[in-house]
Formats: structure tokens, C-alpha cells, sequence
């Protein structure tokens, strides 16, 4: 009996000292290949990532999406992109976004923060009602009133990271402009 309570009390303290939690994904870096992901668009249309890499560069943006509104930053940054939707066609990217948030009506909160969007034909919007994105992207801001870290990757079309930003803040997003400059360095792609 003083055996088996020993056991479960090494395997107690052992357990405590695991860093938590165990499935925390890291933040992608520059030259990581991107985990693949399968999410819906607002009119149900499954969208693989490695279904689009193998066409062409891939900008992919991961908003706070529904943190219990509609984050006015997120706005800002998505009309800028929308402007420079020739731009990004030009330089033969396509940009996706990721909204993501609880799976509570999300849908709902997606399409009220499109409604007044003149959206490009050639963007792609998704959302991630589950977190699965986020989580295996190492993005969870899991703190109240949160969802995501705001962050831009560019991908080519092996999928690997070629550019990486992570904002740990609502602000320092990255502008349509920095990324169509990236994209202009791109001379193999």
C-alpha cells in the first residue's frame, strides 16, 4: 500500500513539473514548413492550405477575429490589403484570412465583419471556430477578451515560411505595402 501512494505521488510531482501545456504548438519561424490546415469558408467550402501553396505564394494573415467584437485594428488592416488586392494579383500571391474565435455563432460574427467589405474576388476568407489553426500555428492569445496573436506569414510553394510577424500586441500589424515589397524580393518564385 506505502508502494502503490509512493507511485502516484512520483507520478503527481513528475506531472507538475511537465511544462504546461503539453500540446502547445511553437510559433512558426522563417523556414518552417507550415502545418497544414482544413478550414470553412462563410458559404461552407473547405479550404486545405496544401491545396494552395502548390499554385503560388500564399499570404496569410491570422486576425483576432471574434474576441467579443469586432476588433477596429482588424478592419483597418483587412481594408488595406483589400486596396492592394491588384497588387497582390500582380505579384501572383494569394492572400487568406484566418478569423478566428469561440465556434458560438462565429459564422455569424464573421459575415457582420465582411458585410461592408468590398471583398476581392481572389482573397480568400476562412474561419477557425475551433482554434485548430491557431493552436497548431502557436497563435493562441489565451488571455480575456482574446483570441489570436495578429500575424503574416508568407509562403512559398513548398509551403515553407519565407516571412514571419507575430504581433504580441492589438497593433503592429503588417501593411499590404511591406508585404507586396517582400514579395517584389522574390525572385525564384
Amino acid at each position: 500500500m506505502k508502494n502503490s501512494f509512493r507511485i502516484q505521488l512520483s507520478i503527481a510531482l513528475v506531472a507538475m513539473l511537465l511544462p504546461f501545456p503539453l500540446t502547445a504548438a511553437t510559433p512558426l519561424k522563417v523556414g518552417d514548413k507550415a502545418p497544414d490546415f482544413a478550414l470553412t469558408t462563410l458559404d461552407d467550402q473547405t479550404v486545405r492550405l496544401s491545396d494552395l501553396t502548390p499554385k503560388g505564394r500564399t499570404v496569410l494573415i491570422v486576425l483576432r477575429g471574434w474576441p467579443g467584437y469586432q476588433c477596429p485594428l482588424c478592419t483597418r488592416q483587412v481594408q488595406d490589403y483589400i486596396k492592394s488586392a491588384s497588387e497582390f494579383a500582380g505579384a501572383k500571391a494569394r492572400v487568406v484570412m484566418v478569423y478566428p474565435g469561440p465556434a458560438d455563432d462565429l459564422k455569424a460574427h464573421a459575415k457582420e465583419f465582411l458585410g461592408s467589405k468590398d471583398w476581392p474576388k481572389d482573397f480568400i476568407f476562412v474561419i477557425d471556430p475551433a482554434f485548430s489553426m491557431v493552436d497548431a500555428y502557436g497563435l493562441r492569445w489565451d488571455a480575456p477578451k482574446e483570441t489570436s496573436y495578429p500575424s503574416t506569414f508568407l509562403l512559398d510553394q513548398k509551403g515553407m515560411v519565407r516571412f514571419v510577424k507575430i504581433s504580441h500586441s492589438h497593433g503592429d500589424r503588417t501593411k499590404a505595402a511591406d508585404i507586396i515589397e517582400e514579395l517584389d524580393c522574390w525572385h525564384d518564385q
